[in-house]
C-alpha cells in the first residue's frame, strides 16, 4: 500500500503523525511511504531522516493526496484539502467529526473511508496525558501577575500557602494534570463521578490531593477558594448544560484561571472558546481562560514520538489486511470508522448533526460477531436517546 504522511497546516501545530521509526517499520513490511517535505521538521525529524528510513519525499500536499492509498495526519482535514480527496481513499486523522459539519460533508461527498484517530486508542491517547500535564503547567504560568493572574505561586512558601487547584475529571487527562500540580505543592481537589476511581486516586496521589464527588453544587461550594480550575471532563456533545456556568464565574476571585484541556465549545465550561498558542488566553468576569485546543502541539517531539508509536498498529493493520479485516480484528479501530464510501458510520456525529447513520458493522457487511474484538462506545451520546 502507498501511505502518505502530511505536513500539518493548523496554526501552532508542529506534530507529525509518523516519525522515521514508524516509517521504517512500514517500509520493511513492504509498503511505500511518501512524506510531505518538512512534515517532521518542527518536531525534530528531517527529510533526510525519513529518506534513510525508506520513505520518498514529496513537495506538496497535492502530490501526497494524488499518489497515496492511505493518507495520515494529526489534525482535522481542512477546507483546502477537500478538493484533493479521492473516492475509496483511506483517511486517518483526528477528525473530531461531531463538531465539524463541513468536514463531514466533504468526507461523505468524496466517498472516502475515514477513521477518526481519537476513537482508536485502547489505552487512551498519549496526547491526553501530554495535554493534562502541559495544561496544568500553563495554568501555573498564567497565575503569575505578569500574565494577568492573581499572583499566586503554585507551591507557596514559608508563611504563605500555595494555590488551590480544582481538577475536574480523574481520567487519563485529569490524573496527568493532578500529578503536575500536586508535585509542585499545590492544594489539589480532584473531582469525578466514579467513587472507585476516587478511591484509587487517594492511594495514587500524595496527601495534598483531596477527592470530592463531582456535581455542580460541590463545585459551587469550592469555587470561591479556588485559584486554578483544570477541566479534564469530556462533556457529551448532546448535553446542553454545563459544570461551570458563566454566572458561576462570579464566585471566583479576580485573576483566577480556568484551563479547559477538553476544549469543548458548549461543554463543561460554558464560557470556553477555542484559542491558539499565539493568542492563548481571554478574560471573562475577571477570570482568565486558557483555551488552546491543540495543547500537545507545543511539545511536538515528545508528542510525535509517543503518538506515532501508539497508532502504528492501526496503520499497519489497514495496510496489511485492508479495511474490512482490520476492523473485524480490532474493535477500537472499528468504532472509529467515521464515513465509509458515502455512508456516515459515526453515531455521535449522527446525533449532533441530525444525519442518518449506519453502524460500522453494517457498512462493512460484518455479521459473524462471535469472532470480533469488541470495544466500548467512544461516547455516551446515543441515537436511541
Amino acid at each position: 500500500m502507498i501511505i502518505g504522511v502530511l505536513k500539518e497546516v493548523k496554526t501552532g501545530e508542529s506534530r507529525v503523525i509518523l516519525t522515521p521509526i514508524e516509517v521504517s517499520e512500514l517500509c520493511n513490511n513492504g509498503h511505500n511511504v511518501l512524506v510531505q517535505s518538512n512534515a517532521g521538521y518542527n518536531a525534530g525529524f528531517l527529510d533526510e531522516d525519513y529518506e534513510r528510513a525508506g520513505a520518498k519525499i514529496r513537495k506538496t500536499m497535492k502530490e501526497i493526496y494524488f499518489e497515496s492509498d492511505l493518507v495520515a495526519k494529526v489534525k482535522e482535514i481542512t477546507p483546502k484539502e477537500y478538493p484533493l480527496l479521492r473516492e475509496n481513499q483511506i483517511i486517518f486523522a483526528c477528525i473530531h467529526p461531531a463538531a465539524n459539519t463541513e468536514e463531514v460533508e466533504a468526507l461523505l461527498e468524496k466517498k472516502v473511508i475515514a477513521f477518526t484517530a481519537e476513537d482508536t486508542h485502547r489505552y487512551g491517547s498519549p496526547n491526553c496525558e501530554i495535554a493534562g500535564k502541559l495544561g496544568a503547567l500553563m495554568g501555573v504560568h498564567y497565575l503569575l501577575s505578569i500574565y494577568g493572574g492573581s499572583g499566586k505561586l503554585i507551591c507557596g512558601i514559608g508563611g504563605a500557602a500555595g494555590a488551590n487547584v480544582l481538577v475536574l475529571g480523574a481520567g487519563i487527562v485529569g490524573k496527568a494534570a493532578t500529578d503536575i500540580v500536586a508535585s509542585l505543592g499545590a492544594n489539589v481537589t480532584l473531582m469525578d463521578i466514579n467513587i472507585g476511581v476516587l478511591r484509587n486516586c487517594k492511594e495514587l496521589f500524595p496527601k495534598n490531593v483531596n477527592t470530592v464527588f463531582s456535581n455542580q453544587k460541590n463545585i459551587q461550594n469550592l469555587l470561591p477558594s479556588i485559584d486554578l480550575v483544570i477541566n479534564c471532563v469530556k462533556w457529551p456533545k448532546h448535553r446542553k448544560d454545563h459544570l461551570i456556568t458563566k454566572d458561576m464565574l462570579k464566585l471566583m476571585r479576580r485573576g483566577s484561571v480556568i484551563v479547559d484541556v477538553s476544549a469543548d465549545v458548549g461543554g463543561a465550561i460554558e464560557t470556553y472558546r477555542a484559542t491558539t498558542h499565539e493568542n492563548p488566553i481571554y478574560e471573562i468576569n475577571g477570570v482568565l481562560h486558557y483555551g488552546v485546543d491543540n495543547i500537545p502541539g507545543a511539545v511536538p517531539y515528545t508528542a510525535s514520538t509517543a503518538y506515532g508509536a501508539s497508532i502504528l498498529k492501526h496503520i499497519e493493520a489497514l495496510a496489511d489486511r485492508g479495511v474490512v479485516e482490520a476492523c473485524k480484528k480490532d474493535g477500537y479501530l472499528r468504532r472509529s470508522l467515521t464515513v465509509y464510501k458515502g455512508i456516515l458510520t459515526h453515531e455521535e456525529t449522527s446525533v449532533i448533526q441530525n444525519r442518518p447513520w449506519t453502524t460500522p458493522e453494517e457498512a462493512l457487511s460484518l455479521t459473524d460477531f462471535k469472532h470480533f474484538d469488541m470495544a466500548p462506545k467512544a461516547t455516551s451520546t446515543s441515537a436511541l436517546d
